[in-house]
């Protein structure tokens, strides 16, 4: 998968603090901003960052190659954002005056360590993220399905890359189209359905959504995989047919249930959301 594309963002937590990261290269590189603000509490991390770089000659000269721009989830959309790996993140805690710097570096360390652990052993990634639904409260049974729906889109987007989609955004509207064509609805429209923000969706799907986002996905790249299409117009086209047999099916559930699929139910807790999935 071309670097362009390869941005996942997931997300870190230190001292209940939200910090992005995404793999560049085969390590974690973070959001420079979240770390900033993780570190010192700032409401204008950036802010901090052209202090810090002012009070910091050095620091400030060899930011070309602490800081990347990195494709990361925003809630506006997919956004280029500076990031470091943890070689540029220790370099620039050595910058910020901070009780937390040591608790930090420590926990950094370790989240650097497991994303080595992970390219030894691919398995690990995944036990690990089932013990992190686990511990979210999540069903077993519905874990699983999740799981699965990971392989399969880890899948489609190959066959992608190899088919000539190169773009975070082709990616994007590739996805809607099977979305539109298997629910009726944009990923960003089915958000709002559920009153998501900045949640990911899938981790708030029902069985059933699971169920059909793979079907979609599924048939996309086993025709995808027959018909070899070039380019991103042409995977569109198969995009839509893909999703067009998860929707058919949807549709033809549906009418023998009378019941829609999609729901406004998720996992958000009670406060947040709507209604808690069982």
């Amino acid at each position: 998968m071309s670097q362009e594309i390869a941005q996942v963002t997931k997300i870190a937590i230190f001292r209940n603090r939200k910090i992005r990261k995404t793999t560049h290269k085969n390590e974690w590189w973070f959001v420079i901003v979240d770390v900033v603000a993780a570190l010192t509490d700032s409401v204008q991390p950036d802010g901090y960052i052209k202090d810090m770089r002012r009070r910091d000659p050095e620091l400030s000269k060899g930011w070309g190659q602490i800081a990347t721009p990195l494709s990361v989830q925003t809630s506006g959309g997919v956004q280029k954002l500076n990031c470091a790996n943890t070689e540029g993140i220790f370099r620039i805690i050595q910058s910020i005056p901070s009780a937390k710097a040591e608790p930090f570096k420590r926990w950094l360390a370790r989240v650097g360590y497991e994303r080595v652990q992970e390219i030894e052993d691919p398995e690990l990634a995944q036990k690990r993220a089932r013990a992190l639904y686990k511990a979210k409260g999540y069903p077993q049974d519905w874990i699983e399905r999740r799981m699965r729906s990971i392989v399969i889109r880890e899948e489609l987007t190959d066959e992608w890359q190899k088919h000539g989609v190169e773009l975070v955004k082709e990616y994007e509207i590739l996805t809607a189209e099977i979305s539109r064509a298997t629910f009726g609805v944009t990923p960003s429209e089915h958000k709002k359905i559920k009153g998501l923000k900045r949640q990911n969706l899938r981790d708030h799907m029902s069985d059933l959504e699971l169920l059909f986002s793979q079907l979609g996905e599924a048939a996309t790249t086993e025709i995808t995989k027959t018909e070899h299409p070039k380019g991103f117009e042409k995977n569109k086209q198969v995009s839509r047919r893909g999703g067009k047999i998860a929707g058919d099916a949807r549709s033809n559930l549906e009418k023998e249930t009378d019941r829609k699929v999609i729901t406004s139910q998720n996992y958000l807790p009670k406060k947040q959301g709507k209604k808690l999935l069982k």
